[in-house]
């Protein structure tokens, strides 16, 4: 599939004190299947024992009625996984469960350790094997060799060594622990349901099943749930005001119901139109959005330009992860399959087209071919958020820097490769007034500026700026 966008991480779901935990942790992991749709899985817990099921595809395809009730009990944990660190593979689903002298555990992890690499070829020098690429099962080894005594001071035991971004759910027969990194780069929430608690990566897995919404959960905070309730523990020694939550949560990767930090994603979404209209306005008759992840960010524009939204686009909502492509070549298939031009809104305009990124560009170049063979006069492209110039390895899949094509050339090179009448992006500055202020978000894939050291090995190196803020 002809894909150009940073790639959503993972989402994590846990629950514990609620009779059919396993469906309910089925239905939060519907709810961010738009972070991850290669693998999923979900461990649950009758108190005694854990028991697993993961696979790979869809959460609707992964389980069926029949799984779920081989998932007894009323605590489980869930994972959607999208490739970031270790390859697509049965092996690397999560949740990851093990048996250990410690007794039964299960993880499931957003995000990624930028020391992985060199704990995993430490702990394969002292004798430790390995059954998956993914950097999760780093922890669990980690976790099996603590000695502390209790299952919540092993997790911090291991958390003390790893350096990076990761929001975590631990799931022991007895328990389940929540933690979020000290910087907070990947998002977390706390929830409640009928007296059982509820955590997920955003708010509306909760909407799903009649959880209401507590509060996030802090970065550097742990959340121990048993049978005598919640606790809130704070292992790290960290200063609370450098907070580093990536901001393209806000650009691209939540989904517009959610909200972090009290701050909505649709109205950061809209701000962020409203304000990449004032950074780089046109002269149009129209504006589109590429949908869907467009859409908000030109109702902004739309709005402050005083030009009317229309939906030039059309996406379609069935396009599975493989496709039988026709014998014939048909230009620009990917794109076509996934969108669709409405000639009666473009043909003779002059269009403002919205996306959030461009990554290498190529889509951006098939949408505006599109929109010319559909008759517009004139394409001119905006983006809601400023150019992809660094890589990410707090968690997000994205290319080297190689790739990005905004780190090897000018806007105006990009504009010509695009083959758009005009480009324009939003400004740094701009973004993060729209999404509440200038403090406490990572915008290193913007910026290069890393707020937590990459070291892993020598190609990492290459891609990097100085490292620090």
């Amino acid at each position: 599939m002809d894909d150009d966008h940073f790639h959503d991480q993972c989402g994590v779901f846990g629950v514990f004190g609620a009779s059919e935990a396993a469906n309910l942790a089925y239905l939060g992991l519907h709810s961010l299947q738009h972070r991850g749709q290669e693998a999923a899985g979900i461990v649950s817990s009758n108190g005694e024992q854990l028991f697993v099921h993961r696979g790979m595809g869809l959460v609707q395809d992964v389980f069926t009625a029949d799984q779920l009730e081989k998932l007894p009990g009323s605590s489980a944990i869930g994972h959607v996984r999208y490739t970031t660190a270790g390859a697509s593979h049965i092996k690397n689903a999560q949740p990851i469960a093990v048996d250990c002298g410690h007794g039964a555990i299960a993880v499931a992890h957003n995000g990624n350790l930028t020391n992985g690499i060199a704990l995993r070829q430490q702990l394969e020098k002292d004798g430790s094997i390995f059954a998956s690429d993914s950097d999760t099962e780093v922890l669990v080894h980690l976790i099996a060799r603590s000695k502390a005594e209790t299952m919540v001071d092993r997790v911090a035991d291991a958390l003390h060594q790893v350096e990076g971004a990761y929001s975590l759910v631990f799931l022991s027969p007895d328990e389940l622990v929540a933690v979020r990194d000290p910087y907070g780069f990947r998002p977390l929430c706390l929830g409640e349901l009928d007296g059982a608690y509820v955590i997920a990566s955003e708010p509306p897995a909760f909407q799903l099943i009649g959880a209401s919404f507590v509060r996030d959960i802090e970065p550097g905070e742990m959340v121990v749930i048993n049978e005598t309730g919640i606790e809130s523990l704070r292992p790290f020694r960290m200063d609370p005001k450098r907070r580093y939550m990536c901001i393209f949560e806000y650009v691209y990767f939540a989904r517009p119901d959610a909200w972090f930090d009290g701050i909505s994603v649709y109205e950061a979404r809209k701000r962020m139109g409203r304000a990449l209209a004032e950074d780089q306005p046109v002269d149009a008759d129209i504006v589109v959005p590429v949908p869907d992840s467009g859409v908000a960010a030109a109702l902004g524009y739309a709005e402050a330009a005083g030009l009317p939204f229309e939906l030039g686009l059309i996406r379609s909502h069935y396009v599975g992860r493989t496709f039988i492509e026709p014998a014939q070549s048909i230009r620009h298939f990917g794109v076509r399959l996934k969108l669709h031009p409405v000639q009666s809104v473009l043909q003779g305009k002059r269009v403002v087209v919205i996306d959030d990124s461009i990554v290498r560009g190529t889509t951006s170049r098939k949408i505006v071919k599109m929109i010319r063979d559909a008759g517009a006069k004139e394409v001119h492209l905006r983006i809601s958020s400023p150019p992809t110039i660094w890589p990410c390895f707090y968690g997000i899949d994205t290319p080297t820097r190689e790739e990005l094509i905004a780190a090897q050339h000018s806007i105006e090179e990009v504009n010509e490769y695009v083959t758009a009448d005009s480009l324009g992006y939003l400004s740094l500055d701009g973004l993060k007034r729209a999404v509440g202020g200038e403090e406490g978000f990572c915008s290193a894939c913007f910026s290069g500026r890393y707020p937590v050291p990459v070291r892993d090995n020598a190609t990492t190196r290459r891609q990097l700026p100085l490292v620090g803020v």
